[in-house]
C-alpha cells in the first residue's frame, strides 16, 4: 500500500479556477502520488488520490476528453 497522506501538505489551485464559483480544483503532491479535491470545499472535500502513473494517465484522458 502506498501512502497518500494528504493532512500536511499545500494544495495549489488550478489556473482554471475563478473567484464567481466556477469550476475548481485543487492539487497536492506527495511522495508517493497526487491527489485532486474540490476547492469550494477546501479541507472538507474528498480527495481524489492517484499514484504517479495513475495520475498522468488520468491527465492523458482529460486532455483526449474522454470522459464525455
Amino acid at each position: 500500500m502506498i501512502d497518500l497522506d494528504f493532512s500536511n501538505v499545500a494544495w495549489r489551485k488550478s489556473s482554471y479556477s475563478n473567484g464567481s464559483g466556477g469550476v475548481c480544483v485543487e492539487v497536492a503532491t506527495v511522495a508517493a502520488g497526487t491527489g485532486i479535491r474540490d476547492s469550494k470545499l477546501g479541507a472538507d472535500s474528498p480527495i481524489l488520490a492517484f499514484g504517479h502513473d495513475a495520475f498522468a494517465e488520468f491527465l492523458t484522458a482529460v486532455k483526449d476528453a474522454r470522459f464525455g
